[in-house]
């Protein structure tokens, strides 16, 4: 199962050692927002590639 991780802000410690958890012997992608302009084209194909996608604020 591929996991996606998508992060609106900076992950704090706690949010790190969930997706730790979560993730944890399953493959994992990742995506920021937090970014100047993200590429929202590529989010989308990383959302279809995933089989659960899940968004930390």
């Amino acid at each position: 199962m591929k996991v996606l991780n998508v992060y609106r802000s900076e992950p704090d410690a706690t949010v790190k050692k969930l997706v730790e958890i979560v993730t944890r012997d399953r493959e994992s992608d990742s995506f920021s927002l937090n970014t100047e302009s993200p590429d929202y084209s590529a989010l989308v194909d990383k959302i279809f590639a995933a089989d659960q996608t899940i968004s930390w604020w």
